[in-house]
């Protein structure tokens, strides 16, 4: 064996070892004539389990059933052609133990004759990230003190139901009474105890049509998507007896309210809040008179 060879052989051996140890996922298939897996390392068992890597050879339309659905169009978009392979594809898959398991592939398609017939790629794990991406959009969307919505993202949500989507809509705004006598008599811990509890209150309420969000010191909006007129009165109701059931603790706590409510969202959002927020200080200044 020439000097050029025994080198050849030598990088071809290292460079296989190196895909066969790497944590990502390499593989190499065949599209044309007919679909083949050529070549998978062994990263893949540690998300699909022992014996993936052989059921691939074997049956290789068999580890999609892992795919989340949200992903099928994407990735049959892959195989077909019909894709930007100078774009990485973000995809998610359900492991063996049927967690989620997230992936950044990089693909690159073989042609022959202008036909593709074959792509290779790597798929690198990247879970870290995508936690770290849901915990920033979390803070972002969530409020720190409470665990309520953000007033930013409540700003939002106006913003999407006055121009995009148009729904029966109230908005439901809620003021603790009385948090400066808390705050000069006992601090501001107490005072931010105090709003944490009335947090805890009014989002035993939260549900897929009932948005609590914090947008000032002492201020809760609330909005209430496609209910009757008639439930919104009976949920403040509730939310007033929730809130009358603190009141045997060491300090009562005291919440004022004002709603509006319109058939129809797009549109109405701003006087909807001007309206639900006169209603709460008629209500504040009413309990003073």
């Amino acid at each position: 064996m020439d000097k050029e060879t025994a080198t050849h052989h030598f990088e071809t051996s290292k460079l296989k070892e190196i895909v066969m140890q790497s944590r990502d996922i390499v593989y190499y298939c065949r599209i044309k004539p007919k679909p083949q897996v050529l070549f998978v390392n062994g990263a893949l068992e540690q998300y699909f389990g022992r014996g993936s890597v052989q059921l691939c050879y074997e049956h290789p339309e068999h580890i999609y059933r892992h795919l989340h659905p949200d992903f099928r169009d994407i990735i049959q978009k892959k195989w077909s052609g019909d894709f930007d392979y100078d774009k990485p594809i973000i995809q998610c898959w359900m492991d063996e133990n049927g967690r989620e398991r997230w992936f950044e592939e990089l693909v690159t398609p073989v042609y022959e004759n202008g036909e593709l017939i074959a792509m290779h790629g790597i798929l690198r794990n990247i879970d870290g990230w995508i936690q770290l991406k849901k915990d920033l959009e979390y803070r972002i969307s969530h409020d720190a003190l409470t665990g309520a919505f953000s007033r930013d993202c409540f700003e939002r949500m106006m913003k999407r139901y006055d121009k995009e989507v148009d729904v029966p809509m109230a908005i439901i705004l809620c003021d603790l009474d009385e948090l400066k006598t808390v705050n000069d008599r006992f601090g501001h811990r107490e005072g931010d105890r105090l709003i944490k509890e009335a947090a805890v209150i009014l989002m035993s309420f939260q549900s897929e049509k009932v948005f609590v969000s914090r947008i000032g010191g002492d201020e809760f909006a609330i909005l209430v998507i496609e209910m009757e007129l008639s439930e919104v009165k009976k949920l403040v109701e509730k939310m007033d007896e929730a809130i009358n059931g603190y009141n045997n603790r060491d300090w009562p706590m005291k919440m004022s309210y004002g709603y509006a409510y319109s058939h129809s969202s797009k549109g109405n959002m701003e006087q909807l809040f001007k309206e639900a927020d006169r209603n709460m200080y008629d209500n504040k200044f009413g309990k003073k008179g």
